[in-house]
């Protein structure tokens, strides 16, 4: 699901996606419980590659954001791009967005898929 970047009050809100479908949610907790968040940090400080495509993820998530209106902050969501503090966010932009857009929820996904957790479009809408 896809927010507005400000509370009905104005108070901007830079998260864009969550995950609203229960199963899932819960499935990503199993994850974020099981330190996949810790490990993804770690790798973040010492893979480039990973960083880069992190820190692309940021610019797409800012550049939505901001065409639906600016909040004037750089601030994105998840702790993008430095930090991993909330793979529910990553796992949100990256159904929305399609594989390739954000690692960390492309990550998260694969996992949920290996272990025959995820089937894709499972929470679909009828």
């Amino acid at each position: 699901m896809q927010t507005a970047p400000r509370l009905p009050d104005g108070t901007p809100f830079p998260t864009l996606y969550y995950l609203t479908c229960p199963k899932l949610n819960s499935l990503v907790s199993t994850l974020e419980g099981g330190g996949l968040m810790k490990e993804q940090q770690e790798r973040l400080a010492t893979d480039a590659e990973l960083a880069a495509a992190y820190q692309r993820a940021h610019e797409s998530y800012l550049a939505e954001r901001d065409a639906i209106e600016s909040l004037g902050t750089q601030v994105t969501a998840g702790g993008m791009p430095v930090r991993v503090k909330c793979l529910h966010v990553h796992v949100a932009h990256a159904l929305a967005k399609g594989p390739g857009v954000n690692p960390m929820g492309d990550e998260a996904l694969a996992i949920l898929g290996e272990q025959g957790l995820w089937p894709a479009g499972e929470c679909s809408a009828s």
